[in-house]
């Protein structure tokens, strides 16, 4: 992020000169001294002293306001503070009531430079010294009502600020942390799962290749035996680490759908998508190969389609081979047309058509896809429950 806040140390160039155009756009309120050396009838030397006091008053409390954060000790930062509030009281006794508006500042540094279980304190204080000094400088209680008010409120309502800055910090850090465990411990379950799967392969492979290789000079028909359990369970490993590789990115019905309304609406299409579909007693590969069908045909329709409008059904349908849950994904734009990954007539089907087909086969399903009245018509249909083969659909 580009943003900084109060309390937060600046990371770059443009970060350091945001945070001098936000503290500096409150050195507005300064007018009233500017006004009074310029337009106050003091002598020239008190002017250039008054100017001097006025830029070093600035200086200090840039220095405060814009180096909080940085993890100085509350001490230096009181001192600081400290420094400023003498620096108001010094130039508002000789100078004037106009001066005052400066124990505001104060107020507001303490807020924003102190915790705020010092600044807690150091607010109300820097008050009372301004009151004190308004009750000594001439004219000075006119202003008491005007400056007071802003004082504490500033003052506190930047302590509340570095503490919102503060807790979101810190949330950030724990999501991040959150994050961070949360992907190591999925690389440690990976990798205790292929261990759990591979290791005992492996090492059954090992063993009967060593085998194999002794009982080749003498016994080629045992070692062919051999060579022939090492294919077959080389096959096994292999189908065991593609289901659990495919377990860590199972797709989700509701997820997809979600997304699906983010991706047409970025392309500016259209999209009609049901409520929240109904899931009950729709078994995990049904569910994992219709959302893998709802990823293809929203990215076609997205990336090939032309597509103003884009409609999504998800139905529950009784057949002869039993209950079914159809997904139905229409667009109005070229169909097939162009043939590619749309497949369609006048063109053979996609590899993801074809990948689509194989996975619904493999969960019991269907796939139909080609053109519709106005545009391309992909459905997909996969089984509610497993029913046996000996029941009928009288169900």
């Amino acid at each position: 992020m580009n943003s900084v806040g109060m309390g937060q140390r600046p990371q770059n160039r443009r970060q350091q000169v945001v945070k001098f155009l936000w503290v500096g756009i409150w050195l507005a309120y300064l007018s009233a001294p500017v006004r009074d050396l310029l337009h106050g009838g003091h002598s020239d030397g008190v002017v250039v002293l008054g100017w001097i006091g006025l830029a070093a008053f600035v200086f200090w409390y840039f220095t405060l306001v814009v180096r909080a954060g940085r993890g100085e000790r509350n001490g230096v930062v009181l001192g600081s503070v400290a420094v400023l509030a003498a620096q108001s009281t010094v130039l508002s006794l000789t100078l004037g009531r106009e001066w005052l508006v400066l124990y505001v500042y104060v107020a507001i540094a303490s807020g924003a430079a102190l915790p705020f279980r010092l600044a807690r304190w150091m607010i109300p204080a820097v008050s009372a010294l301004l009151t004190g000094a308004a009750l000594v400088v001439p004219g000075g209680t006119a202003f008491l009502t005007g400056l007071l008010f802003p004082a504490l409120l500033g003052g506190f309502s930047m302590t509340g600020v570095r503490e919102l800055i503060r807790t979101t910090t810190e949330l950030r850090e724990a999501r991040a942390t959150v994050a961070r465990l949360a992907a190591n411990e999925e690389r440690l379950r990976l990798a205790r799962d292929l261990h759990d799967l591979l290791g005992h392969s492996l090492s059954l492979i090992t063993l009967k290749s060593e085998l194999a290789g002794r009982m080749l000079p003498g016994h080629p028909e045992k070692a062919a035996q051999q060579v022939a359990d090492i294919e077959q369970v080389s096959r096994q490993a292999l189908v065991d680490v593609r289901a659990a590789v495919a377990g860590y990115r199972r797709p989700r019905l509701l997820e997809e759908l979600a997304g699906a309304r983010v991706a047409l609406t970025a392309a500016g299409i259209t999209a009609e998508l049901p409520a929240e579909p109904d899931l009950d007693g729709v078994p995990e590969d049904s569910e994992t190969a219709l959302a893998w069908a709802l990823r293809e045909a929203v990215t076609n329709v997205v990336r090939h389609s032309g597509a103003r409008r884009c409609t999504v059904e998800l139905l529950r349908r009784r057949t002869l081979d039993g209950l079914l849950l159809e997904l139905a994904v229409e667009d109005d734009g070229s169909g097939g047309a162009r043939g590619g990954p749309r497949g369609g007539q006048g063109g053979g089907p996609g590899n993801g058509l074809t990948g689509l087909t194989e996975r619904l086969t493999q969960a019991g399903g269907t796939l139909e896809a080609g053109r519709a009245r106005n545009g391309f018509l992909l459905i997909a249909r996969a089984p509610v429950a497993a029913v046996p083969a000996d029941v009928g659909s009288g169900a």
